[in-house]
């Protein structure tokens, strides 16, 4: 296993038996009733200038949207505890735990681990052992998860930015099929991601995750608080059994499911208070461009990138000024590309072991280490690191000379 995940997750080990949430002693008894936090209607938060600096909202949201962002983010920021329904298996105790670089919502270095079996070249995600998704913590050791033996693919995949994600969802999905049907040079395909929706059982583009494996926000969220916390909703309502174990479950589930319920006023749930805040997270702030960016922009279309890090989409129309008909300068297709020996090696429906998502790069000043593993310590080594339908780019790359390189990299920093 890669050491620095292991000196990462001895990190959040510590923190979490500080709080008292690893290693609790054994509930048995079904069910407990969950700790209710309390719910707070904060003033909107004031913003001289939205959108200046990580971490602010979107420009030009009204008092109300302004109020459900602050609501949110104090949602995104809250520890979960063994008694409020984290666990019984679970990757961390708060969203920001995992996206905090620059501001709350941002990237981490932190790593979650996935596996699998590939068996003549079809990829079992091992669903009846717990998998494809290790949940690396547990309130008591009788239920930690473990790698299981059958398990033949092992990945990790860091935690991305969350800035701009509502530009990102009001793009209109014929825009994103649009650019699977664009002519591309060098090989480069890229194909849709096409889902069903859980929260509206529709027919959507998958635009969120590593995988594109997600189209909408509240189902982003919702996946997250099951998967990663272990906290169960109106659309994911059945707990993740330790390693597959479901009598395990039986014995240490100690709320009745769902536990995310919704407050009879706002008829929202936790999970919407998240979506709300990253619904309303604006996008990574640009910095001016020097004359040496300007050149470095150039570079970029010379070399290729712009064929999958396309630099600007559009929202479509939206009840929501702040959402309507917008530039989304995100650096990205949001297309699922083979990327040959740079694919995690996990399949996650409709997304094959060895394609990716293109990774958005605004902001991406912000987000190191880079690539899906964190493999890439820089921008140069990331770049380098791309293969299959990125090949041809990186070959270009190499071939630049290094002023040409720095200039390249100069500009998406600014970006």
């Amino acid at each position: 296993m890669n050491p620095n995940l292991i000196a990462r997750s001895s990190l959040i080990a510590v923190a979490l038996l500080t709080a008292g949430v690893v290693m609790a002693q054994p509930q048995f008894h079904r069910f407990a009733e969950r700790a209710q936090r309390p719910r707070h209607n904060p003033d909107p938060p004031v913003v001289p200038a939205s959108g200046s600096v990580f971490g602010d909202p979107l420009p030009g949201l009204n008092a109300a949207q302004l109020a459900a962002f602050a609501v949110g983010k104090e949602e995104f920021e809250n520890v979960e505890t063994a008694d409020g329904g984290l666990g019984p298996i679970f990757n961390n105790n708060s969203c920001v735990a995992c996206h905090s670089s620059g501001a709350t919502g941002g990237a981490s270095d932190i790593l979650v681990t996935r596996f699998g079996r590939m068996v003549r070249g079809h990829f079992d995600p091992l669903a009846e052992k717990g998998g494809s998704l290790l949940q690396q913590f547990a309130i008591d050791p009788a239920v930690q998860e473990v790698i299981p033996p059958e398990a033949n693919v092992i990945a990790h995949r860091q935690s991305t930015p969350l800035f701009g994600l509502g530009l990102i969802e009001a793009i209109p999905d014929d825009a994103i099929r649009q650019n699977a049907r664009r002519q591309k040079p060098d090989g480069v395909a890229g194909r849709v991601s096409e889902i069903v929706d859980i929260t509206t059982g529709q027919q959507r583009v998958g635009r969120f995750g590593w995988k594109a494996q997600l189209a909408s926000l509240l189902a982003f969220a919702g996946d997250a608080y099951l998967n990663e916390m272990g906290i169960t909703s109106r659309f994911f309502p059945v707990e993740n059994a330790p390693n597959g174990n479901t009598a395990l479950l039986a014995a240490f589930d100690r709320f009745a499911d769902p536990e995310d319920e919704l407050d009879p006023v706002t008829e929202k749930g936790d999970i919407d208070a998240a979506a709300d805040f990253m619904r309303f997270l604006a996008p990574p702030p640009r910095l001016p461009l020097t004359q040496s960016g300007r050149a470095g922009e150039m570079v970029f279309g010379q070399v290729g990138c712009a064929v999958c890090h396309q630099p600007t989409m559009m929202t479509g129309r939206s009840p929501i000024a702040a959402l309507d008909r917008k530039p989304v300068n995100l650096f990205s297709d949001l297309l699922l590309h083979d990327m040959g020996a740079l694919g995690d090696g996990i399949g996650q429906e409709p997304a094959g072991p060895r394609e990716m998502k293109t990774p958005p790069l605004w902001g991406l000043r912000a987000s190191g280490p880079y690539l899906h593993d964190g493999r890439a310590a820089t921008v140069d080594e990331a770049i380098r690191g791309h293969d299959g339908e990125g090949a041809m780019a990186r070959e270009r790359y190499n071939r630049l000379s290094p002023q040409q390189r720095r200039q390249l990299i100069e500009f998406l920093n600014t970006r």
